[in-house]
């Protein structure tokens, strides 16, 4: 073992390897000022004692929906003990009783029970505190489309925003965030006329506030002069031609494992490049293992297909197999691009010139499909 090795064998690259978690809330969140300012008006009234507003926050994967939610929820809890601020993880809790499960535990400290006790009695230990307090529920239900998927939206939008005909006084508002700008959230009349929300849109990053982000995030994460200029610029044009922020993030720390198992004292175009070959298999895996039944089998039936296979061929074959509409066919195309595990392509030929051609975007001898 060299020196360099001897010295490197018990230091890190990393300061804080946290600050590439999923989960990590960052000290500066640039970029979503008139988000953060739709969502304060929205909870602003609770703050006095009034009636919140409904909102659906809508955006494409990692466009900073969840970190403006748990942002404003910190302003919130900082200024007023009137609102009790609830975020739920739908992709973990899709239950009535496990969502009031999570309530509960914002409220009282710890969780009900998991068995022995009924749904309709957390509940209204729940809301007899919220009416004998006086504070205001703003729930939070991040990919609330997993809720649909198990048919459970529809009571709980019920239970929470219709309380207060049970409970005089009580105050509730719901934030459904949507991370699929193609899902259609369809509600029972009887939600329809309580759940009217404003629309607080997250655009996609540009380029430039990508490569900002990313800069905060890598002096966040790691030791100065860890990360060159040069470097980041390249993982920035990754991320934006072939995922989202997330992919960046996820970048800067495979290219600091990888210098550091290296026992480099700085992260170089070699480790760059060494990261991308290993994170492109790990996307594809977590992409796959994402897909529902449908689009899964829209996939199987792509990777079978012949070479340039057309759009309106890959339908015919896919309406037969699965017997669904057109319209559900084009979704879940739309959808197989929209992950991007294909491309398509626009051929000039067919009826008006418009015919796509179906591309995949991955080799599938490298997975199981």
């Amino acid at each position: 073992m060299g020196i360099e090795d001897i010295l490197m064998h018990d230091e890190s690259l990393f300061s804080n390897i946290n600050a590439f978690d999923p989960d990590y809330v960052p000290p500066n969140y640039n970029f979503r000022d008139s988000q953060m300012e739709a969502m304060a008006i929205a909870i602003r009234p609770a703050m006095s004692g009034g009636q919140p507003s409904n909102a659906v926050v809508l955006g494409s994967p990692a466009t900073g929906k969840t970190t403006a939610i748990k942002k404003i929820y910190e302003l919130v809890e900082k200024n007023t003990e009137k609102v009790v601020c609830v975020y739920i993880n739908c992709q973990l809790h899709t239950t009535r009783f496990g969502i009031i499960s999570q309530i509960h535990k914002k409220m009282f400290g710890h969780l009900p029970p998991e068995t022995g006790v009924p749904f309709a009695r957390v509940y209204d230990k729940v809301m007899k505190e919220l009416q004998r307090t006086g504070k205001s529920l703003i729930l939070s239900l991040d990919d609330v489309n997993y809720l649909f998927q198990s048919k459970n939206a529809n009571k709980l939008f019920y239970d929470v925003l219709r309380a207060y005909e049970e409970y005089p006084g009580v105050k509730t508002a719901i934030f459904a965030i949507l991370s699929d700008l193609e899902f259609k959230y369809v509600f029972d009349k009887n939600v329809d006329t309580v759940f009217i929300p404003q629309e607080i849109t997250f655009p996609p990053y540009s380029y430039s506030e990508i490569e900002d982000i990313l800069r905060d995030r890598a002096k966040a994460g790691f030791y100065p002069n860890v990360l060159s200029d040069e470097v980041l610029e390249e993982i920035a044009m990754y991320t934006v031609d072939n995922g989202d922020l997330r992919t960046g993030i996820n970048l800067l720390r495979n290219c600091g494992n990888i210098a550091e198992a290296n026992a480099s004292r700085e992260i170089t175009m070699e480790h760059f490049n060494q990261a991308i070959d290993s994170l492109v298999s790990v996307n594809v895996l977590q992409i796959l293992d994402s897909l529902t039944d449908i689009e899964r089998s829209l996939l199987e039936l792509i990777v079978d297909s012949k070479e340039n296979v057309t759009a309106g061929e890959l339908g015919e074959a896919f309406r037969e197999k699965e017997k669904v509409s057109y319209a559900s066919y084009n979704r879940t195309l739309d959808k197989l691009e929209f992950v991007r595990l294909i491309d398509t392509k626009y051929t000039g030929s067919g009826v008006k010139g418009n015919s796509r051609e179906i591309i995949l975007r991955f080799n599938p001898d490298d997975f199981d499909i």
